[in-house]
């Protein structure tokens, strides 16, 4: 394999979010008007979440937890406080994009916080950039034209800042009312083996991919989450592990998609045994969403020993499957002595 260029402040970007053997084991808690809403429900919907409650919620989960994970997404709405919180090891993704889409509008398109840029992300502590697009790879050419162009614009600015761009696609298919239902698990390996082809393209200038697992857990013969009707039995859910997989050009990182945490943890077990090459996670809800409640009833007290307890073991049994099955960032590269920083 040629040897591949990359530039200082990408390989020194993804390394500040990676631990010494090249996986990513990061915390995600970029998660704004929805935390809002979980920690109104833990209130019976009594009163709406105040800004300085997400922030002290966003404090708390990164000084519990960040001392375990290599690396942390934040949002600069709200955790930017946050980040003074974290351990001194841990690196700093910043979202980008505004949180949601408008609902109204069935091509679910990007929009950015505007009165950021990437510039001011990195300035504000930035190692990386984060952004989430809701993606359908087989959507109208009208559609992805305006998704495509604005990836292209933003993997520009990441260049110009020299830091790395992480992008999170979520597939979706309007043609299909239930994303939980089989009709979309049935689909969901396509549009997600397709969404990593297209979206490792060189022109988009994405370092790394925060993706989707190709399946539904729910609908996989023989895991524990299977509810009766299959889609796939296990044996064809390992093979579309390795499918997607291999449709990537830049390394990939599995997202929770606020599964729980035990579930998280047999995918993982799942892809690891299927020999898939993901370099890690951003896990987000799946760690720490159980704590919720204990914030919103017994405020920070609550969500302090909860955390220090089952949430702490909750990141550490992740960590000991990223351990086990994990593949570091530079084996699509074919090694870290295969990459030539400029």
């Amino acid at each position: 394999m040629n040897k591949v260029r990359m530039s200082r402040g990408k390989f020194e970007g993804i390394s500040a979010l990676a631990n010494e053997q090249g996986v990513i084991a990061a915390l995600a808690i970029d998660q704004r008007g929805s935390l809002g809403k979980m920690i109104a429900k833990g209130r019976d919907n009594s009163r709406e979440t105040p800004d300085e409650e997400l922030t002290e919620f966003k404090t708390i989960v990164t000084r519990e937890l960040t001392p375990y994970a290599t690396g942390l997404l934040m949002d600069p709405e709200y955790g930017l406080p946050a980040i003074g919180a974290k351990d001194p090891s841990t690196g700093v993704l910043l979202a980008y994009e505004k949180s949601g889409y408008d609902a109204t509008d069935l091509n679910r398109l990007p929009d950015l916080l505007p009165e950021w840029s990437v510039r001011r992300l990195v300035a504000a502590g930035a190692n990386a950039i984060k952004i989430l697009l809701y993606y359908n790879p087989f959507d109208t050419e009208e559609v992805n034209t305006i998704k495509h162009a604005l990836m292209e614009r933003i993997g520009d600015e990441c260049i110009a800042n020299d830091v790395p761009f992480f992008l999170e696609p979520i597939v979706y298919n309007n043609d299909i009312g239930d994303a939980k239902g089989l009709e979309f698990a049935l689909r969901k390996p396509e549009l997600v083996t397709a969404s990593i082809a297209e979206l490792t393209k060189p022109q988009y200038g994405v370092d790394v991919l925060k993706v989707e697992v190709p399946v539904n857990m729910a609908f996989v013969e023989g895991t524990s989450t299977f509810k009766g009707q299959a889609a796939y039995s296990r044996d064809e859910a390992m093979q579309l592990f390795r499918d997607s997989a291999a449709s990537a050009t830049k390394p990939f990182i599995y997202l929770s998609a606020g599964v729980t945490n035990e579930q998280f943890l047999e995918t993982l077990e799942l892809a690891a045994e299927a020999g898939t090459a993901f370099s890690g996670v951003l896990c987000g809800r799946a760690t720490w969403q159980d704590g919720v409640p204990a914030y919103s009833q017994q405020g920070v007290e609550g969500l302090e020993a909860w955390l220090r307890d089952q949430g702490a073991r909750n990141i550490q049994a992740l960590n000991a499957v990223l351990a086990k099955g994990a593949q570091p960032w530079w084996t699509v590269y074919g090694g870290q002595e295969n990459i030539e920083v400029a």
